[in-house]
């Protein structure tokens, strides 16, 4: 499970990482009044990056990201009481 887990948090870095680069890239060609390239908009009008589903994606990608990381970290390797005895 702890594989999946990490197979899991990987896809979804380099997907979050994917998506807010589309998105900063529409961001920068909307101040600068430019027609979009990245194809987030149907007809390569200039419009609100904040409007378009590569935003959207963004955020879900960023949400998606968070819970798995709440998992890797619920899922690793607690120490035992007894161990922890030992030690001491």
């Amino acid at each position: 499970m702890k594989r999946a887990i990490n197979i899991q948090f990987f896809i979804l870095l380099l997907g979050t990482v994917f998506a807010w680069t589309n998105f900063i890239n529409e961001l920068f060609t909307w101040l600068n009044k430019q027609a979009c390239q990245t194809g987030c908009t149907a007809l390569g009008e200039v419009v609100n990056p904040f409007l378009t589903p590569c935003f959207y994606g963004a955020l879900f990608f960023t949400a998606a990201f968070i819970f798995n990381l709440m998992l890797v970290f619920m899922a690793r390797d607690k120490k035992p009481k007894e161990a922890e005895e030992e030690i001491k």
